[in-house]
C-alpha cells in the first residue's frame, strides 16, 4: 500500500443535494478511493485515497463520465471553481428573471382571458422556452437521476411539467379528441410554465447563499503576504511567500503581517494575535519569543528564523480544518428531496395503474388517460417545492428584524435540538476592548499621565488616552521620554521624574495582570485598572439559555484567574481557559461524541475551527468576517441576547417547514385517489383536471400563508 492522502476538490455541476450523493459514490467506485466525503454546501469533495493505486486525473475522469467535473489544478483550485460558480450563478438568474417575465402572462391568459382567440397558442408559444429553455437543467438532472435509478426534486418537475405541456400542447392541436366525448379541452400550460420559474427562484436563492460559504476560506488565505523580505547578511531580497525555506531570516516591518511560523533573533515590537489568542491586547515579541503566520506587527521592526512554512505553519492548520470541518459535514439530504425520492415513483405508479385499470377493466382509453394525467397534474410539486423556501425566506426576515441572520435549512433544523451551547469570552461574553475600569490618581497629575500614555507604545496606553482625552484632560510638555518597551514609560516634567507601567517596571508585586502604575520620583502616586467590561445583556442571556435547558461553556484563551473571574460574573458554571483555536475545535467534537448537539458562539478567527465544527455556528456582530463567513448563523449585533431568540426562531421555522409540507401531502392524499375515480364506480364522480389544477394552486396558498403567519409570531 501506498502513501495515503487526505485532499479536498471543489466539484463542479452538482445542482442538487442528490447529486452530491451520486458524487460520492462514484469517487468511492475509483480504485484506491478509501473515502469520499461530498459537501453539497461548499461544492466540495474531501477523498482519503491510495496515491499508488489512485490518482486524482481518474477521479476527475469518473465524474466526468455522468456529467460533473473535478478541479485538479494543484495552483488556482479555488479561484476555477469560483469562476464556475459565478458562470453558473449569472446564467441561473438570466433564465429565471426570463421564466418570470414569460410566465406572467401566460398565468393571465389562462386565469381570465381563456376564451379569447388563440389564447391556448399564445399561452403554448409563451410557456414553451420556460418549460424546455429555462427548465432545460430539471430534464437534464432528472435523466441523471434515472440512470442511476434514483429519483428527486427535479424528477418531480421534470415529469410534471413535461406531461402537463405535452398534454396542453395536444389539446390545442386536436381539441376534438375530448370533445367528442363530451369533456372540454382543457390546457395547463400556466401550471407547467408556473413551476418551472417558482423552483428557478428556489435554486436561485439556494445559489446565492451557497456562494458565501467559501468566502471564509478565501479570507484566512488572504492573512498570509504574497512576498516576504529575506535577510541575506545585511542585504534585503523580497522574494515570494513559497520561496521561503525553513531557517531563512525574515524581516518584518511595522504594521506588516508575519508570513511564516518562526522564532525572533534581533529586535522587539509587539504583534496582534487576536486571529489566534482570541485576546485584543498585542504581545511582546523579543528575542527567542515564537511568533506565527497572519498575526499582525505593531509598531516595532524585528527579524525571526523561520522555522515552519508552507502547510506546517498554524495558519494552514487552521484554513486546513476549518475546510476539512466543512467538508466532513454530514451531506444533507434535503427534507424534500428525500420525500420526492418516495413519492415520484409512487405517484408514476398510481398514474400508469390508473390507466391500466380504465383501459383494462372498463375498455376506455379516453377516461383512463385524463384520470392518469388529472393524477400526475394534482401531485404537480409546486407547494413541495414552496414548502421549505418560503418558510426559510420569511423565517429569515423575522431573524433580520431581530438581528439574526440565518444561512442555511441545515441550521435551523439542528438550532432548536442544541443542548450545549459554547461561549468564546473575548468579543461575545465581554466588550473585547479594553477600558479603564477604575483610576486613582491625583487631578493634578492627570495632565502628566495623557502626555505620558501618548508616547507610550504600549497597548493599554490607548484605553488610558481614551479615558482621560473623554474627560477633557489636556497634555503638558514633558522632557526625558523614554519609552521602556514591554514595561511602560519614563518621562521628566518640572523637574520630576515619573513611571508609568506594569509592576515590572516599578519592580513591585501585584495580583493584577492589566494594572498601570504612576509613580513621581520613586514614589507610588496613582494606579490604573484596565478591563474588558461584561456586556450589559450577557448575565440575562445566559440565564435565559440555563432556562431554556441548555448547558453554557466559556472557551476563553485568557488566563485560568481572568476567566473564572468573568465566569463568575455572568453566571457560567462550566468554563475552560487557556484555550487555542484547536483546543475550542476539539472539545467541540468531545462533546458532539458525547451524543450532544453543539451550538458554538464566536466572533474571532480562533474561534473559527470550532464554529466550523459545530452542529450550530453563531457568529457574533461586529467580528471577524472571517467567523461570520464560516458560521451558519450571524448576529447583526454585539447583543448576547439575540441567541435565545435565535434559537427559538429556530424552533418556529422547523415547525412551519413541517406543516408546510403537511399541507403540501394533504391535497395529494385526498385528491390523487379522486383523480384516480376511485369514486367514479360508487357515485360516478371524477375529478376535472381543472379542479385538479386549482387544488394545487391552493395547496400552494395554503403553504404561503401557513409561510406568512410567522411574520407576526412572537420570539
Amino acid at each position: 500500500m501506498g502513501h495515503i492522502i487526505k485532499e479536498t476538490f471543489p466539484v463542479l455541476e452538482m445542482s442538487c443535494a442528490a447529486c452530491a450523493a451520486s458524487v460520492t459514490s462514484m469517487l468511492k467506485s475509483v480504485p484506491g478511493v478509501q473515502e469520499a466525503n461530498v459537501n453539497f454546501a461548499n461544492q466540495t469533495a474531501l477523498v482519503t485515497y491510495d496515491e499508488e493505486q489512485a490518482k486524482p486525473e481518474g477521479m476527475r475522469n469518473a465524474l466526468r463520465s455522468v456529467g460533473y467535473d473535478l478541479v485538479i489544478d494543484t495552483h488556482n483550485r479555488e479561484e476555477i471553481q469560483q469562476q464556475a460558480q459565478q458562470s453558473h450563478y449569472q446564467a441561473l438568474k438570466t433564465r429565471t428573471i426570463i421564466a418570470i417575465i414569460l410566465s406572467l402572462p401566460v398565468v393571465v391568459i389562462g386565469m381570465f382571458f381563456m376564451n379569447i382567440p388563440y389564447a391556448n397558442w399564445m399561452m403554448c408559444v409563451l410557456s414553451t422556452p420556460v418549460v424546455f429553455w429555462v427548465g432545460k437543467g430539471f430534464f437534464v438532472n432528472a435523466w441523471k437521476q434515472a440512470r442511476h435509478k434514483k429519483a428527486n426534486m427535479d424528477t418531480l418537475v421534470a415529469l410534471s411539467t413535461g406531461i402537463a405541456w405535452i398534454f396542453s400542447v395536444f389539446n390545442t392541436i386536436n381539441p376534438q379528441f375530448w370533445m367528442s366525448s363530451g369533456l372540454h379541452a382543457h390546457v395547463y400550460f400556466e401550471a407547467a410554465a408556473v413551476v418551472v420559474a417558482f423552483v428557478s427562484l428556489g435554486k436561485l436563492l439556494e445559489e446565492k447563499a451557497k456562494s458565501n460559504t467559501s468566502s471564509a476560506l478565501k479570507k484566512l488565505m488572504g492573512l498570509q503576504p504574497k512576498t516576504v523580505i529575506v535577510m541575506h547578511g545585511q542585504e534585503q531580497a523580497e522574494v515570494p511567500l513559497e520561496a521561503v525555506q525553513v531557517n531563512d531570516l525574515i524581516l518584518v516591518k511595522p504594521g506588516n503581517r508575519i508570513p511564516v511560523d518562526g522564532t525572533v533573533a534581533e529586535g522587539m515590537s509587539y504583534v496582534d494575535e487576536s486571529m489566534i489568542s482570541g485576546e485584543p491586547v498585542p504581545v511582546l515579541k523579543e528575542k527567542g519569543t515564537a511568533v506565527f503566520a497572519g498575526t499582525i506587527n505593531q509598531q516595532g521592526s524585528f527579524q525571526f528564523k523561520a522555522e515552519k512554512v508552507g502547510a506546517d505553519t498554524v495558519l494552514a492548520q487552521i484554513i486546513r480544518m476549518v475546510q476539512e470541518a466543512q467538508g466532513s459535514r454530514a451531506p444533507v439530504q434535503q427534507l424534500v428531496d428525500k420525500i420526492a425520492g418516495i413519492f415520484v415513483p409512487v405517484v408514476i405508479s398510481i398514474a400508469i395503474l390508473t390507466f391500466a385499470v380504465w383501459y383494462l377493466l372498463a375498455g376506455d382509453f379516453t377516461h383512463g388517460l385524463l384520470a392518469a394525467v388529472t393524477v400526475l397534474v394534482i401531485a404537480c410539486p409546486c407547494a413541495l417545492g414552496l414548502a421549505t423556501p418560503t418558510a426559510i425566506m420569511v423565517g429569515i426576515g423575522r431573524g433580520a428584524d431581530n438581528n439574526i441572520l440565518i444561512r442555511d435549512a441545515e441550521s435551523l433544523e439542528k438550532g432548536y435540538k442544541t443542548n450545549v451551547l459554547l461561549l468564546d469570552k473575548t468579543g461575545t461574553i465581554t466588550e473585547g476592548m479594553p477600558t479603564v475600569e477604575s483610576m486613582s490618581v491625583k487631578e493634578a497629575l492627570l495632565p502628566v499621565l495623557l502626555a505620558m500614555e501618548l508616547q507610550s507604545e504600549h497597548p493599554l496606553a490607548l484605553a488610558v488616552v481614551h479615558h482621560l482625552q473623554g474627560a477633557g484632560v489636556q497634555p503638558v510638555k514633558l522632557s526625558q521620554i523614554e519609552s521602556i518597551t514591554g514595561k511602560g514609560i519614563a518621562a521628566t516634567y518640572n523637574g520630576h521624574r515619573y513611571l508609568a507601567g506594569n509592576a515590572a517596571l516599578l519592580n513591585i508585586k501585584t495580583d493584577s495582570t492589566a494594572t498601570i502604575i504612576l509613580s513621581e520620583d520613586d514614589t507610588i502616586v496613582g494606579s490604573i485598572n484596565i478591563s474588558d467590561k461584561v456586556k450589559p445583556g450577557s448575565v440575562s442571556a445566559i440565564a435565559a439559555l440555563k432556562q431554556q435547558g441548555i448547558a453554557v461553556y466559556m472557551l476563553t484563551g485568557d488566563n485560568e484567574k481572568t476567566a473564572a473571574a468573568v465566569a463568575q460574573s455572568v453566571g457560567i458554571e462550566h468554563y475552560k481557559a487557556g484555550m487555542l483555536p484547536g483546543d475550542k475545535a476539539a472539545f467541540v467534537k468531545e462533546l458532539q461524541q458525547q451524543g450532544k448537539v453543539v451550538a458554538m458562539a464566536g466572533d474571532g478567527i480562533n474561534d473559527s475551527q470550532a464554529l466550523a465544527l459545530a452542529d450550530v455556528s453563531i457568529a457574533m456582530g461586529k467580528g471577524s468576517d472571517i467567523a461570520m463567513d464560516v458560521a451558519r448563523m450571524t448576529l447583526i449585533t454585539a447583543d448576547l441576547q439575540a441567541i435565545p431568540r435565535a434559537l427559538a426562531l429556530s424552533k418556529l421555522t422547523v415547525r412551519t417547514i413541517r406543516q408546510n409540507l403537511f399541507w403540501a401531502f394533504i391535497y395529494n392524499v385526498i385528491g390523487i385517489p379522486l383523480a384516480a375515480g376511485v369514486l367514479y364506480p360508487v357515485n360516478g364522480f371524477q375529478l376535472d383536471p381543472m379542479i385538479a389544477g386549482a387544488a394545487m394552486a391552493l395547496s400552494s396558498v395554503s403553504v404561503v400563508s401557513n409561510s406568512l403567519r410567522l411574520k407576526w409570531t412572537k420570539l
